[in-house]
């Protein structure tokens, strides 16, 4: 099922120079626009190719095809060292898109974007993250090998394949690959190969400004496959020597394997090649030239692709086709021999859910204050009954978060003497990694075929924000169950309290943050989530609290049905018609129904929306959320506790917003609600200064 050649490696001439044309296109596409980074292409130009003609599994005529390997090009800045293989191997894009780098509307953007080229796995560019999403793919693999055919022996079922990874000094620099290359080498990730172009060049100058770590040892150090090969003596890659690595990399399946492959940036540029401007600017068209002549290619010329070249390259075609065949009858044989894991992986590569998994909603009774952190876990482990794709973890908080769905269950190694460890399990235990967990998140859900989420305190989305900005940015249905969700929850004091967090996270593009006020909106929420998955895919963050908050009596109040909406209408006007409306999210909705009762009380007709997540009620149509919020009625009160930013366009110019603009302090959740002026009688106080705002207008 591999497209590696099973006789001895060959190199032709005519290899060659498809691979100096790499060069040629990367130094010209660059020229051209005026902009960009030529020189990794030109020095990684030879791996590409290897990896694409003689290793990856693919099949270009179908980039989604199930049975594939995964590549990720963690460098992204070195876009045209991706383009120009996918260019090469037939993939759609052809040479007038690599005449178009970097323009407005191209195919071919400054950094890989997922979505928007075929063959890209993944969006990269801010450094680390491309070798974090590998790791995620290859648990997915993984896990996904468990859904399906775990029985088959190693190498021998149609769901075995192995994710590629060209990785650069500065992904090993960030510290992000310091916490997914531990966890790969903790979970003895054997179908990960990842190829460390090792340029000694950065922006600065030589790496010795920065760097000057053994990075093997390091990696040995964290349990992986470990090989250095030298460049040729004119600094070109040896082919030979790669290949030999790329063979034994792939054949040890017991661990990740990482190759330390010594490069020459830009060579074999005669002026620029190892310089630090080669990095990021254009090579100028003198040394272009020069290197066009070196590489025997006409200097007068741009963008030259021999006939003869785009032949012999793109016969990858047919090669992939060969594989995909075989791949096929071992498919076809896996689904007539296991038919109802056949039906299982139709549906849920179909992005459906079981039938009746929604009669498993949890409905919690009315009277008894729950956590919605634990009304979460009690749904997580309701729906995960039923769907066995649902699968994730925390960042070593799970006794806090509630996001263990089976404790007998961890997604550990083969070997690792835990209670309940499994190569298949459930359970992922991230470790102390957040800025890892989610982007391994990120690559579980760029693999497909699962869903995942991951847990920690709110507070520590700080350390997920890359990762989540690109889950946004590429519309990855990933979910984040970040629990201790304010002031709430006490003593821990400030360091742990997030007040900023939920208008940071909120000003993402594309993130839905849900902050349900009680247990019952949590478990509708969880089952919008997973409904949401294909109809509206994106990231969703949970803010959940550790403290006890009301579950409200719902043949009183509006349906939970309603949190589905993102706002909903909780409490209404004793006569329908209010003259105040108080919204609020998560544990100050409960402030919010107190100081309703006081309000009505004073003989003010007043309104509670429960409002758990602002992207979602503005996806509804106008005519839902004026009947939520009549635009009539303009004393409006605004509950959350922190800051106050976002909420001005919901009260609108005569409302009050109740927030916490400061950090928060070591004490019980009581008292600093109470001292920091976070109260039903403050909401009340700012709905009496609204409709006097109002009263003074209006006179």
């Amino acid at each position: 099922m591999s497209t590696t050649p099973t006789n001895a490696f060959e190199w032709t001439a005519l290899d060659e120079r498809t691979v100096d044309t790499a060069r040629v296109l990367a130094m010209d596409a660059v020229q051209k626009v005026g902009n960009g980074h030529p020189g990794t292409a030109m020095a990684l130009a030879p791996a590409a190719y290897v990896i694409f003609q003689r290793f990856l599994r693919h099949d270009p005529t179908d980039p989604n095809w199930a049975g594939r390997d995964r590549f990720v090009l963690s460098p992204g800045h070195t876009s045209m060292t991706l383009y120009t293989q996918l260019f090469f191997s037939g993939y759609g894009l052809e040479l007038d898109d690599l005449k178009s780098f970097r323009v407005a509307g191209s195919r071919t953007p400054g950094h890989p974007e997922h979505g928007h080229t075929a063959g890209v796995e993944t969006t990269t560019g801010p450094l680390g993250q491309g070798i974090a999403n590998a790791v995620g793919m290859a648990m997915a693999a993984r896990y996904e090998r468990g859904l399906f055919d775990p029985e088959a022996p190693a190498g021998a079922s149609p769901f075995d394949h192995t994710i590629w990874a060209i990785v650069s000094d500065g992904d090993l620099e960030e510290g992000i690959s310091a916490e997914a290359s531990s966890l790969a080498g903790h979970q003895k990730l054997g179908n990960l190969v990842a190829l460390y172009d090792d340029n000694h060049i950065s922006i600065e100058g030589s790496t010795q400004t920065a760097f000057s770590e053994d990075v093997l040892a390091r990696y040995a150090a964290y349990g992986w496959h470990v090989q250095r090969i030298e460049q040729k003596p004119n600094g070109d890659v040896d082919v030979q020597e790669l290949a030999a690595a790329l063979a034994a990399a792939k054949a040890e399946t017991g661990r990740p394997s990482l190759i330390a492959m010594r490069t020459i940036i830009a060579w074999p540029a005669p002026d620029a090649q190892n310089t630090a401007k080669a990095h990021g600017s254009a090579l100028g068209a003198a040394e272009i030239a020069a290197t066009k002549k070196v590489l025997g290619f006409d200097p007068e010329r741009t963008f030259e692709v021999g006939e003869e070249v785009l032949s012999h390259a793109r016969q990858v075609i047919q090669r992939g086709k060969a594989a995909r065949a075989e791949w096929e009858k071992s498919y076809l044989a896996w689904r007539e021999a296991n038919p109802t894991r056949a039906a299982e992986f139709d549906r849920i590569q179909a992005g459906e859910l079981p039938n009746g998994w929604k009669k498993l909603l949890p409905v919690f009774p009315a009277g008894k204050d729950v956590a919605t952190r634990k009304a979460s876990g009690d749904t997580l482990k309701a729906f995960g009954a039923a769907i066995p794709e649902l699968w994730g973890g925390s960042a070593d908080l799970a006794e806090s978060n509630l996001t263990t769905i089976d404790e007998e269950s961890s997604f550990l190694p083969v070997g690792n003497a835990l209670k309940g460890a499994h190569p298949y399990g459930r359970t992922i235990h991230f470790g102390i990694r957040e800025h890892a967990m989610g982007s391994t998140m990120n690559g579980i859900a760029l693999h497909g075929r699962t869903r995942v989420y991951g847990g920690t305190f709110l507070v520590f989305s700080d350390y997920m924000r890359p990762a989540v900005r690109l889950a946004a940015l590429m519309k990855l249905p990933v979910t984040y169950v970040w629990t201790h969700d304010s002031i709430g929850l006490g003593e821990d004091g400030p360091t742990h309290q997030p007040v900023e967090h939920l208008a940071a996270l909120r000003a993402i593009p594309g993130l839905s943050v849900v902050r349900p006020a009680d247990a019952n909106e949590t478990a509708v929420v969880w089952r919008t989530v997973l409904e949401r998955h294909t109809t509206h895919p994106g990231p969703v963050g949970l803010a959940l609290t550790r403290q006890g908050v009301p579950t409200w009596d719902r043949e009183v109040y509006g349906s939970a049905d309603g949190a589905a909406k993102g706002g909903y209408v909780l409490a209404d006007a004793s006569d329908g018609v209010p003259q105040v409306i108080l919204i609020g999210t998560g544990s100050e909705v409960q402030l919010a129904m107190q100081a309703r009762e006081t309000l009505e009380a004073e003989g003010i007709a007043t309104r509670v929306v429960s409002m758990p997540s602002v992207e979602w009620f503005n996806e509804q149509d106008q005519a839902y959320r004026d009947q939520v919020l009549p635009p009539a009625v303009k004393a409006r009160v605004s509950v959350e506790a922190g800051i106050a930013q976002g909420w001005r366009e919901l009260v609108g110019d005569h409302g009050r917003i109740v927030s916490l603009e400061h950090f928060g302090a070591s004490a019980d959740y009581q008292v600093l609600y109470r001292e920091f002026g976070i109260t039903a009688e403050a909401v009340a106080h700012a709905a009496h200064k609204s409709l006097r705002s109002l009263e003074a207008v209006t006179r």
